[in-house]
């Protein structure tokens, strides 16, 4: 019992002093994750870094122009392929690397079924081929547009950024081939890529501004100016510096003719809603949007002062004191001086 005693109370020490030499005891490991299967490769917008709890290999990829191709969280087990260890690349392709299709009836038949897919891979599949008919087949696509974009948008609400990115970069492309019939189904798609240029993750926000400015270069300004009206009082503060963006860009097309028809009045009240906002982009936007409409003022005051018989216009001044509150009228004349 002597002897017992003695050889527990040293091995108690012994384990005492190598937990003091080795740092600290060996515990089972726990795996750990991240919620979001997808992080941005150094700001680039073509292509993802996973998570560290996976591999990224280096191999140069053919539409990929960082020269990586990315893995991103493996494929469900309904698409067929075993989870664990398999795993699925998914890879942003730009429009102009975008291979022509030469059967475009092979793929048109069940573009709408592969879009509505449980499988978030066929999916992306789906978008990359719908962007491709778009781009070479717009013609053939068109009588699918209708039933395809609420797809899309429904992609782009996905919680999977891998998809919601294929989806907007396909937005883009639909706005560049449509830009017509795009307008009559643009109130929601417009509104998903507001509030995805809102959001924290650089790369998708990245992306949907990407769109934003293809929209506001690609749709007629005046029905696109018309669309943006409500989110420039948003809740949202962020949502409402991007609709602010696009509709000082939007205006910068109309011209003064273009602004006068739509509404002098309407874009100085949009100005100066936005010149006291909490974000510095809807700030800067609004300034910019005031000498857009005070310069089409003054070019609209010179061509009537120059007709006969026209009846003659208010000062600028004067206009803004009538059309505004006192302090925002002054505060939108402070504005016009330094221009």
């Amino acid at each position: 019992m002597a002897l017992r005693s003695i050889n527990s109370t040293a091995s108690s020490r012994e384990r005492r002093i190598g937990m003091k030499r080795g740092g600290r005891a060996a515990v089972p490991s726990v795996a750990s994750g991240t919620n979001d299967e997808n992080v941005d490769l150094l700001g680039s917008p073509n292509c993802l870094l996973p998570p560290p709890s996976r591999t990224c290999r280096s191999s140069p990829s053919p539409v990929c122009t960082d020269g990586l191709a990315c893995r991103s969280s493996p494929l469900p087990a309904e698409a067929g392929v075993p989870t664990g260890d398999a795993s699925v690349e998914v890879e942003y392709i730009l429009s102009e690397n975008l291979p022509h299709l030469d059967n475009p009836d092979d793929y048109l038949s069940s573009l709408l079924q592969r879009l509505d897919s449980k499988d978030w891979v066929k999916v992306c599949e789906a978008i990359n081929i719908m962007r491709q008919l778009a781009i070479y087949h717009s013609a053939a696509l068109m009588p699918l547009l209708e039933q395809a974009v609420p797809l899309l948008i429904k992609a782009m609400k996905n919680p999977r950024s891998a998809l919601c990115k294929t989806a907007i970069m396909a937005s883009a492309d639909l706005l560049k081939s449509y830009p017509v019939d795009i307008l009559a189904m643009l109130e929601q798609l417009l509104l998903q890529l507001l509030l995805k240029a809102s959001q924290d993750k650089k790369f998708v926000c990245e992306e949907a501004e990407r769109s934003l400015q293809v929209m506001t270069d690609q749709l007629a300004p005046a029905p696109l100016l018309e669309q943006l009206q409500p989110y420039v009082t948003h809740r949202n503060p962020r949502v409402r510096a991007k609709a602010a963006s696009c509709v000082c860009r939007a205006v910068s097309k109309l011209g003064s003719g273009g602004i006068k028809s739509f509404g002098v009045q309407t874009l100085l009240q949009i100005a100066a809603s936005q010149l006291n906002d909490q974000l510095p982009e809807a700030r800067e936007s609004a300034r910019r949007l005031v000498a857009e409409v005070h310069a089409a003022y003054s070019s609209s005051c010179s061509h009537e002062s120059l007709s006969e018989g026209a009846p003659s216009q208010k000062s600028w001044d004067d206009f803004c004191n009538t059309e505004l509150q006192s302090h925002v009228a002054q505060a939108i004349l402070r504005i016009t001086l330094d221009c």
